[in-house]
């Protein structure tokens, strides 16, 4: 049996000796292994700026939450300022009442320290006001920047 399997295979090696013989002498041809090297180094170029672009919008994403967490920070110690600063004010208005010697001083001393919280007041709310106005501008002109940075490309 063993001298019949010998002659198949070499019947189907026959066969195919063709196509083997084919396939050791198959040559690429120089213009497709350009065109592959083209196509793979195109493929990394755009990796590598898909990589670049997301880093890119990293940054800008961090930079934006530190700005936002270092602005609410600020506002809460500006906050907490205020509110002691008008507690501080209270206790010197509550001393100076209780120094007062007649009911005219003392309503006098009570307007003095409504006018005066008043004006403290106004000048808070123009301080707020002038505030925000900058922080839009300042949070108007770092987006239009991280945009740039991140587009430097155009169509």
């Amino acid at each position: 049996m063993a001298t019949k399997t010998k002659p198949a295979l070499d019947s189907v090696k026959d066969a195919f000796s063709p196509v083997t013989e084919a396939l050791r002498n198959l040559e690429v041809r120089e213009a497709a292994r350009e065109l592959v090297k083209k196509t793979a180094n195109t493929a990394k170029d755009r990796a590598a700026d898909l990589h670049a672009g997301s880093e890119k919008v990293t940054a800008a994403i961090e930079t934006a939450v530190a700005d936002s967490v270092s602005e609410v920070a600020k506002i809460s110690r500006n906050i907490r300022h205020a509110m002691y600063q008008d507690a501080e004010a209270l206790f010197a208005g509550i001393d100076r009442l209780a120094s007062a010697r007649s009911f005219n001083e003392a309503i006098q001393i009570q307007s003095d320290m409504v006018r005066a919280q008043g004006e403290l007041l106004m000048s808070r709310a123009k301080a707020t006001a002038d505030y925000l106005a900058k922080s839009v501008a300042d949070s108007a002109k770092t987006a239009q920047d991280n945009f740039s940075k991140i587009y430097t490309k155009t169509a």
